[in-house]
């Protein structure tokens, strides 16, 4: 089944620790398609120094290479998933997400320039850890416009933290505030007073 345009899709909100920590196995949704630009591909490229021509040189990659065009690189699509996922949901109540690692990844297509991709999500588990901490692994397929099978698919692994509580206000002294005198000790009676 190829994969076609679709509306605009809707950001789920997920509110706090309690909700993140019940939605295990569900299908969270796809984002919208964003398209792979040339223009993204030659930024990419240079801040990582992979500008092999199949990636930059649009002439010769017409002419000679096998994908027809130029493409993005792959750890370029691996990139985009933060952004994609922005698209399917938004996290309250928390302070910080992590990226904590990636457990499985395959690329089974190339991304050629100008095409449009999504992500789907689908939460494999959020389990707590500590107090203060739920590991979040998500599966997420990159599919392409039009394609009948996807760019990449990914488990994903997130460190998701707690928003902090408040602290509560110190007490705070009075500026110049003198502690009271001890009163004095009373000298037991027939006791000889001292000099």
């Amino acid at each position: 089944m190829a994969f076609h345009s679709a509306e605009r899709c809707n950001v789920r909100v997920i509110n706090g620790f309690k909700e993140l920590a019940s939605i295990s196995g569900e299908e969270i949704g796809k984002s919208e398609w964003v398209e792979v630009t040339q223009e993204m591909v030659d930024r990419f490229a240079e801040v990582t120094g992979d500008d092999q021509w199949i990636h930059t040189d649009v002439e010769r990659a017409a002419e000679q290479s096998p994908f027809g065009g130029t493409v993005a690189h792959g750890f370029l699509t691996l990139s985009l998933i933060p952004r994609l996922c922005r698209k399917i949901y938004k996290l309250t109540g928390i302070s910080a997400t992590i990226n904590y690692g990636l457990n499985k990844v395959r690329f089974f297509r190339p991304v050629r320039v100008g095409s449009r991709i999504r992500l789907g999500l689908r939460v494999r588990s959020a389990r707590r850890v500590g107090k203060r901490a739920i590991r979040f692994v998500s599966q997420v397929t990159i599919e392409v416009d039009g394609a009948d099978k996807p760019a990449c698919t990914a488990e994903t692994v997130t460190l998701v933290l707690r928003e902090e509580e408040a602290a509560a206000p110190r007490k705070r002294r009075l500026a110049g505030r003198v502690k009271p005198a001890k009163a004095p000790k009373r000298r037991p009676r027939g006791a000889p007073a001292t000099a």
